[in-house]
């Protein structure tokens, strides 16, 4: 049994679109700041965590080059466009008016 929540589908996009907002990362990195920022409670799924990458640059919200990670490996390191910015603002917003939505249902009596 593990303490680790498994992430809401749809909010994957989001989590990705702030971290990326913090700086340039590889994959592995882009996992491991996500776990960090949610005190270990979120741990993304690799076989998750490449296609919403692949996914986003497609929609030309990051784009990704290749470089040398601080292991000496080569790595493919992801960064935020002006585009994915503007996303990620939008995509707040909706996550804000869905928290506060199930927040309404949750309390009701």
């Amino acid at each position: 049994m593990t303490d680790r929540a498994d992430l809401l589908q749809g909010t994957l996009d989001l989590l990705v679109l702030k971290t990326l907002m913090l700086g340039p990362l590889h994959g592995w990195g882009i996992n491991k700041r996500i776990q960090q920022l949610s005190k270990d409670v979120l741990e993304v799924n690799q076989g998750s965590l490449y296609p919403a990458l692949y996914r986003l640059e497609q929609r030309g919200w990051i784009d990704s080059k290749w470089g040398i990670s601080s292991e000496g490996r080569r790595a493919k390191f992801y960064d935020l466009t002006a585009t994915g910015r503007k996303q990620f603002g939008e995509e707040h917003a909706q996550w804000r008016r869905f928290s506060v939505a199930i927040e309404h249902v949750l309390q009701a009596s």
